[in-house]
């Protein structure tokens, strides 16, 4: 299992060129909640947007993931099943503080995710400044 990398997959270095070619700019493998022991694999602060990059076979993806069998079956099978409830842990964790939770799989196309991710990210942007618009400092017939 230490050939396995924690950060900088071929996959995330895929999705975070995409994103990063969409003009967004982030923090990379950064816990959003400093408390908490979860890391995200793009962090989009000011929004309170989380990326997930989630490997096929570690977390169980239900369009690839086989379980494991033979010798070692249980002990795989329960480290998949424990894995899927730490990332719905941490998407419930998040999102009680504010947070926004997206998530993608390795075999999702980067550009398609990257998208998605944009499209949310700039909607959140867009929300942000609206509401700044319409603060009442902004009005024109106060004077």
């Amino acid at each position: 299992m230490r050939a396995n990398k924690r950060r900088d997959t071929r996959p995330e270095k895929a999705l975070r060129s995409a994103v990063h070619a969409l003009g967004l700019r982030y923090r990379v493998d950064t816990r959003p909640i400093k408390d908490v022991r979860r890391t995200a694999d793009l962090v989009f602060p000011k929004q309170k947007i989380a990326v997930f990059l989630d490997g096929c076979f570690w977390h169980g993806c239900d369009e690839h993931y086989r379980p494991a069998k033979g010798t070692t079956a249980t002990f795989w099978n329960n480290k998949i099943a424990d894995n899927r409830r730490r990332d719905l842990d941490t998407d419930r964790r998040l999102q009680q503080a504010g947070w926004e939770v997206i998530r993608v799989w390795e075999h999702d196309d980067p550009i398609h995710a990257a998208e998605r991710v944009a499209h949310r990210v700039n909607q959140l942007r867009s929300s942000a400044h609206d509401h700044t618009s319409d603060s009442p400092h902004d009005s024109k017939g106060d004077n």
